[in-house]
């Protein structure tokens, strides 16, 4: 009797192993390595400034360099805060920069949401015009600005710091690729509600707006706190004067320039920026996030 021989069983292909691959460790810490010397590259420049803003003018000319002041002193920073009007300086930054943040944020946030959410004619023209506006150097407005700013007697004023930079194309660019990314549906049901375009911008799409708005606002007191071409220019008297302006003009004199001064002004120009960055880096970092700005 002939036996039959079973029929062998084809085996499953084996399933490749799509487990992430573990980086070996030498890679990690070379990684580290490189982003360790990066930063202490980074930092050097500030932590130089930061320690020159204690040393003398003569210690700051001595060759060689020394790192740690030889003898640490609290004269240029007592310049600033009694010898010269820093208070004044600090109060015309803080009130032009907040005036043009807030600005920033309500004109670009309207113009982007009209951009994003609105159908008129001219629509993708506008858009075009706005990042059009992109790419002109600000220097070629300024000029033209002065003109029309002394055309309206502006200049020497607050409203001549101010009005030219309510609005920006970076601006409308940013909240409007932001924009674009709220539900149309949660729109169309409020407009079926009865409600009109200002409450649906101020109640739907403002309140889902957070990071990005926290981005421009980080953006634009940059740009307002650093901005020193246009007040220098605007700015003809010393109670107008900005902090970049007053850093300029009273740390360069006649006969030198005054390292000391200029590096502990620096330090009372740049430490609120800082403190502004380290409250809002995560809204800074999820707006551009979200954004797809590079």
């Amino acid at each position: 009797m002939a036996t039959i021989a079973p029929t062998p069983v084809a085996s499953a292909p084996a399933t490749p192993d799509r487990r992430p691959r573990r980086r070996p460790e030498w890679s990690r810490g070379a990684t580290y390595v490189a982003l360790t010397i990066g930063l202490i590259l980074t930092l050097m420049p500030f932590i130089w400034m930061l320690l020159g803003s204690f040393k003398t003018q003569g210690e700051l000319l001595q060759r060689p360099i020394t790192w740690w002041p030889e003898q640490a002193t609290l004269d240029n920073y007592s310049r600033w805060l009694t010898q010269l009007d820093y208070g004044q300086f600090f109060f015309n930054s803080v009130v032009v920069a907040l005036v043009v943040v807030l600005g920033n944020i309500v004109f670009c946030s309207m113009v982007a949401y009209a951009l994003a959410k609105l159908d008129f004619p001219g629509k993708k023209v506008l858009f075009g015009l706005v990042l059009l506006t992109l790419m002109v150097p600000g220097v070629v407005t300024l000029v033209p600005m002065f003109v029309l700013v002394a055309n309206m007697g502006l200049v020497n004023t607050y409203p001549a710091l101010i009005l030219p930079f309510l609005a920006g194309p970076l601006g409308v660019f940013l909240m409007r690729q932001f924009i674009m990314g709220v539900p149309d549906a949660l729109i169309e049901a409020a407009r079926i509600d009865g409600a009109g375009e200002f409450r649906i911008f101020t109640r739907i799409v403002l309140p889902q707006c957070g990071p990005a708005i926290a981005t421009l606002a980080i953006l634009t007191f940059l740009a307002s706190w650093n901005n020193f071409l246009w007040p220098l220019v605007v700015a003809q008297t010393e109670n107008m004067y900005t902090l970049p302006v007053a850093l300029s003009l009273y740390s360069v004199g006649s006969n030198g320039t005054y390292y000391g001064l200029l590096m502990a002004g620096s330090v009372l120009v740049v430490t609120p920026i800082l403190i502004l960055f380290l409250f809002l880096q995560r809204y800074f970092v999820q707006g551009i996030a979200m954004t797809g700005l590079k």
